[in-house]
């Protein structure tokens, strides 16, 4: 609960549900913001995400206490608005890295594709390359079959013995001979270019093979391009949308929570009314309570007169079911979401659980057991004087109570159940202390 006279926080109404689902999203959506430089040692990332992981639950947690001391109205819009510019920044950063996917995309498909062209051109080539040996070794084979058919027709001379018996003249022998050779090495050329033309085709086949499969495994690869680049466009399009409509959600809801801040100012004064209401009844208490003391005969002066100005210690104990207490929200200044101005937060919010039991801190007098404005259900305690000064306590936002005024309780003493009633988001404790009718830090009162 904020204290109106100093505070800036209202508290606020029973919206648990939904705070707790638009907290998470900030919380998430502010930690999802930033990604350690690449740089950054593996130590250097997990410490980075740590502290932004803690500043995101910091900024959660200031939303929550804000939020608190508004109406569900306000309250809502507040949240909205907050979620809302969360998740701006991170829409923007995940446009910009479908971008940056979708440039890369691009650029490999563009890198494939010139790959693709050139093993297809390798393909032509070869295939071409293979035709052409094909249809040399044709017409080679056919060229040696016709020597042999030749040959064994008589119509060459087959060997140096018919020269020399067919020969008539010398010169007729060197010219006869001189073909015949001449023929023995124009066949034995054309075997041996066909044996290595053979082999080259097939060398050549197995490239053929290669680039095929090359040819093939590229076509898979540049489709599977064209659909990550699909998919990178889409997703660049769909945050592009998102921001704008996002943006557009802002100005509504700014221009929502300007149209309220009558209403803030309304709720604050309201808060700050009831502040006031319950100091003046505490000081009267005090007072009353003084001048009782100092009125008895045997009255030594030690109890009620004086005042050392502080809490003397660990003087509570748990006034939740929870154990050990856990501390939800601090005591301290908080900055009014709406009206834009610093009011102290005068307790402390400690973790409970809708409906279950509440204790008396200390044995002490119930003052009062009733609604009190953005309090909620509240139960007040008095301690009498410790010290030489005046201490009290309440407990508020309770969902029902176990005590009434003017009853006295014992420390442990069932005083009632945790709820949200009053400006509250979720079931809690806020716990306050009073030092001379002034709130001050409950922790050390707690031995927290």
């Amino acid at each position: 609960m904020t204290h109106p006279r100093l505070t800036a926080n209202a508290s606020r109404p029973r919206r648990s549900r939904l705070l707790a689902g638009v907290l998470t999203a900030v919380l998430v959506a502010l930690t999802a913001v930033a990604s350690p430089a690449l740089a950054d040692s593996y130590n250097d990332q997990k410490a980075n995400a740590r502290s932004r992981q803690a500043a995101a639950q910091a900024k959660a947690d200031a939303l929550a206490a804000s939020i608190e001391g508004l109406s569900a109205e306000l309250g809502q819009a507040v949240a909205d608005l907050a979620a809302t510019q969360a998740r701006l920044p991170v829409a923007q950063a995940e446009l910009t890295a479908s971008q940056v996917e979708l440039e890369r995309t691009q650029r490999e498909a563009t890198l494939i594709a010139t790959r693709l062209e050139d093993a297809q051109a390798q393909e032509t080539e070869i295939t071409t390359t293979i035709a052409a040996d094909d249809a040399r070794g044709d017409e080679i084979r056919t060229a040696v079959g016709q020597m042999a058919r030749r040959a064994y027709k008589g119509e060459t001379a087959a060997t140096s013995l018919s020269v020399v018996m067919e020969s008539t003249t010398t010169e007729d022998f060197v010219d006869q001979y001189g073909m015949i050779s001449t023929a023995l090495r124009t066949q034995t050329k054309a075997l041996d270019e066909l044996e290595q033309m053979e082999a080259t085709n097939r060398n050549s086949q197995a490239r053929l093979t290669a680039v095929k499969d090359k040819v093939a495994a590229l076509k898979l690869e540049a489709d599977q391009k064209v659909v990550e680049a699909d998919a990178a466009k889409a997703a660049a399009a769909a945050r592009e949308a998102e921001i704008q409509q996002l943006i557009v959600d802002q100005t509504a809801k700014q221009a929502a929570i300007a149209a309220l801040k009558s209403q803030a100012e309304a709720e604050a004064a309201a808060a700050d009314a009831e502040s006031n209401a319950i100091a003046a009844e505490l000081a009267d208490i005090i007072a009353r309570q003084r001048a009782a003391e100092a009125a008895k005969p045997s009255s030594s002066g030690t109890g009620a007169s004086g005042g050392s100005g502080s809490v003397p210690g660990a003087i509570f104990g748990n006034p939740t079911s929870i154990s050990p207490m856990y501390v939800t929200s601090e005591f301290g200044m908080r900055m009014h979401p709406v009206l834009g101005y610093v009011r102290l937060h005068a307790g402390i919010d400690l973790r409970t659980y809708c409906g279950t039991p509440l204790y008396a801190p200390r044995s002490g007098s119930v003052v009062w057991a009733k609604t009190r404005t953005g309090y909620g259900n509240q139960v007040m305690i008095d301690y009498g004087f410790i010290g030489g000064s005046s201490i009290m306590s309440s407990s508020n936002h309770l969902s029902s109570f176990a005590v009434r005024g003017g009853q006295r309780v014992d420390q442990g003493q069932l005083i009632g159940y945790s709820g949200n009633t009053g400006t509250s988001a979720a079931c809690h404790l806020h716990f306050e202390v009073y030092l001379n009718g002034t709130p001050v830090n409950p922790r050390s009162s707690l031995g927290l």
